[in-house]
């Protein structure tokens, strides 16, 4: 029930976002500043937030639980992104986007709010831990799927991998790993600028929806069976591989929502640097963020997480 109310509220903050486009409040430009505000400043206060809080008598042991774990999903994603353009028979110049658009999903945007409300603070930790392979990984893999050369032959941008948001999740891991005080003004303050992070960006995911024909993206049929794939069959397999290794309670949660979340926006931004379908990787955000505010709550009841 946490959940289904979560993602109804989201959905609501989505059609505020896509009335606000319709009626000329918001327009390109000031939705990209938004999401530069969501990703520079309240997101990475979402994290922090966790770290802040008290968390006495927590096992900190779990961390580097989540770490093997999250190593492990992303192993297994990049091994079925690498058959499923094959078994839904894209064409090949779609392979690459396809492939990313299995892998990376919206963790930061959807995930971690979603999380938030329903595990608490102390479970955002845990996420936060995802978003190291998830960056090195699209700095790296995604660059060299959208190229076609390896990355090692352009050499690792580590600049960009470590960004703002992995900064942030390290930051987290040594005030919570050391228990470092922290003063309550600048938990609150820190608390005030998180709470930021859902409301803007369900905004900025409504507001493009408003550009979009949505008629159109429910009559694609292999975006529907991707979706499905994507939204239903790939954290049902995943919780259920968990489970055989004694994974529950909060952590499997958070596994269950990093699986779950529909397609990232960063695998469009790639496509339309890269020439690689830009087009096909927004439908396929709009139409999987569309259709997780019905299966991830449904998804949640089915495997009882």
């Amino acid at each position: 029930m946490i959940l289904l109310n979560q993602m109804t509220v989201l959905l609501i903050i989505m059609a505020v976002g896509f009335i606000c486009n319709k009626i000329k409040l918001l327009d390109d430009a000031s939705t990209k500043h938004i999401s530069a505000l969501v990703v520079n400043v309240a997101n990475p206060c979402l994290v922090l937030s966790a770290a802040a809080a008290d968390h006495s008598g927590s096992d900190k042991s779990k961390l580097l639980q989540v770490a093997l774990i999250s190593i492990v999903l992303y192993a297994c994603l990049i091994a079925l992104a690498f058959i499923l353009p094959h078994l839904l028979k894209v064409d090949r110049a779609s392979f690459p986007t396809y492939r990313l658009m299995t892998i990376f999903s919206n963790i930061g945007f959807m995930g971690f709010p979603v999380i938030e409300a329903a595990y608490g603070k102390e479970a955002l930790l845990y996420a936060s831990i995802f978003l190291f392979p998830y960056n090195i990984l699209i700095y790296t893999y995604g660059i060299s799927q959208m190229t076609g050369e390896s990355f090692l032959r352009g050499g690792i941008r580590w600049k960009k991998i470590f960004n703002i948001g992995v900064d942030a999740g390290i930051l987290a891991l040594i005030i919570y790993i050391f228990s470092i005080p922290v003063h309550p003004v600048l938990v609150k303050t820190i608390d005030s600028l998180s709470g930021l992070t859902a409301p803007l960006s369900m905004i900025v995911i409504g507001y493009s929806f408003a550009k979009m024909n949505l008629k159109e993206l429910f009559t694609d049929v292999r975006m529907l069976i991707f979706s499905v794939i994507k939204l239903g069959l790939i954290p049902l397999a995943g919780v259920a591989i968990l489970r055989l290794f004694n994974i529950g309670g909060d952590l499997l949660g958070v596994c269950f929502i990093m699986l779950a979340t529909p397609v990232g926006s960063m695998t469009a931004m790639m496509a339309g640097w890269y020439g690689k379908n830009e087009e096909l990787a927004a439908r396929a955000v709009a139409i999987t963020t569309l259709l997780s505010v019905a299966t991830i709550p449904l998804m949640s009841m089915l495997l009882n997480v």
